[in-house]
């Protein structure tokens, strides 16, 4: 059977003709042309001795090299069992509304980290702040490695444009985000892209260090003195009450509610829903601490949230950022190193480092972690009990110390003087 040229195609095209025509090409691809002189490919192939035609596009738009080169992609469907007219109906979904990369960082945020993710929010806010308004509009598909290194090397250099800082730790830690919420589009079969799987944090940027600052006695006692006069305000003030008194995160005190207290049977349980290794954390309430607490019940229970309101992670993390430049403490110091703190002065009172570990909220390990469901209630709270009595005798100690210096209450015009 002959084949076609571009010849006999343009000696057709756009000229009128008085009966519909059919010129072929051979392996089932032709070219239709209308009265008008439309030019159409088709390819004509069978399905269980069916016989089934597919519009391939018109000519010239499609040319006779590309019309064959289609033509063969549908035999190798054929060949592979696809019907081509599925197949292509498929290929051109995914052409014209392809997936963007917004939309695929969305699905994971919506499927996955919302239900399993305590810090999803901050996913939420760093995607939108570097990802979202340099490449979330592009199609996921076109997305290459290459795209990606360069969104990723403006977060990790900076952006005198936009006036943000050089943010190396953000950059690999977004990656592992962006990293991980592909592979579930992939899994999913929501949208398909391997562009990050080769990437490590040391492409894009550098590993957060491992921290070890542990505050000092008199960091601690200067602290608490702020805290107990909540010189750094109410709502401060009662976070980071809760935060050294039992080495909590500061988000499962953020996020928690009046019903997870027990103040009858003295015990604080995290739900999973807030717990960073999805199990309850029980923790006993020392006796001291419960005046206290029904104080603050009174006055923020209309809430329904432990400390009145409930506020963005990024305003906390910030508030407890520069308490250690305002308290003019010579090494910085974060919430977070709160939890090291009560840890390692426990460890040194003797306490037994199981207990340590779920006071923490840690999962213990090995064997133990299968078989071990105890909660050390007695022990964790005879633990709570020695270190607030350190806390207090601690406070009581400074306030019989005429050599300590006077401390400035921050937020308060008037200075409170320690040891007078």
């Amino acid at each position: 059977m002959a084949k076609l040229y571009d010849k006999s195609l343009k000696a057709v095209h756009n000229k009128r003709h008085p009966r519909v025509l059919t010129l072929t090409d051979g392996d089932g691809l032709g070219a239709r042309v209308s009265t008008l002189g439309k030019v159409r490919w088709q390819l004509r192939y069978k399905i269980e001795g069916k016989s089934k035609r597919l519009d391939l596009g018109d000519y010239p738009e499609i040319s006779l090299v590309r019309a064959r080169e289609l033509a063969a992609e549908c035999r190798n469907w054929l060949a592979e069992g696809y019907d081509p007219k599925h197949k292509r109906l498929l290929q051109r979904k995914q052409t014209l509304t392809p997936v963007t990369v917004k939309e695929a960082l969305d699905y994971w945020l919506r499927e996955y980290a919302e239900p399993n993710r305590v810090h999803v929010g901050k996913h939420k806010a760093q995607f939108n702040r570097h990802i979202y308004g340099e490449i979330g509009a592009l199609p996921l598909a076109e997305c290459t490695t290459q795209i990606w290194l360069e969104c990723f090397d403006k977060i990790r250099k900076g952006d005198k444009r936009t006036k943000r800082r050089p943010a190396p730790v953000a950059a690999g830690y977004i990656m592992q985000n962006a990293k991980q919420a592909l592979r579930y589009c992939r899994v999913r079969q929501y949208a398909s892209s391997r562009a990050l799987d080769d990437l490590t944090v040391m492409d894009v940027g550098q590993r957060q260090g491992k921290r070890d600052r542990v505050l000092t006695e008199s960091e601690l006692r200067q602290l608490w003195g702020q805290v107990e006069t909540e010189a750094l305000g109410a709502y401060l003030s009662s976070l980071i009450k809760v935060l050294i008194l039992f080495g909590a995160r500061s988000y499962e005190v953020r996020l928690s509610q009046w019903s997870e207290w027990d103040l009858k049977n003295k015990l604080w349980t995290v739900p999973k829903a807030h717990s960073k290794t999805d199990v309850l954390i029980i923790r006993p309430i020392p006796e001291a601490l419960i005046p206290w607490l029904r104080a603050l019940r009174i006055q923020t229970l209309h809430s329904g949230y432990l400390l009145g309101e409930l506020k963005r992670p990024e305003t906390v993390s910030q508030s407890g950022r520069l308490l250690w430049q305002k308290l003019k403490h010579a090494e910085k110091w974060t919430l977070h190193d709160l939890r090291r703190t009560l840890a390692t002065n426990l460890n040194n009172m003797g306490v037994m480092p199981h207990v340590v570990e779920q006071l923490l909220g840690h999962s213990l390990g090995g064997v133990m972690a299968i078989y071990n469901r105890s909660q050390y209630l007695p022990e964790k709270a005879a633990a709570l009990e020695q270190w607030l009595e350190f806390l207090t005798k601690t406070q009581d100690l400074d306030d019989g110390d005429p050599q300590q210096p006077e401390v400035e209450v921050i937020g308060h015009s008037n200075v409170v003087q320690f040891g007078r």
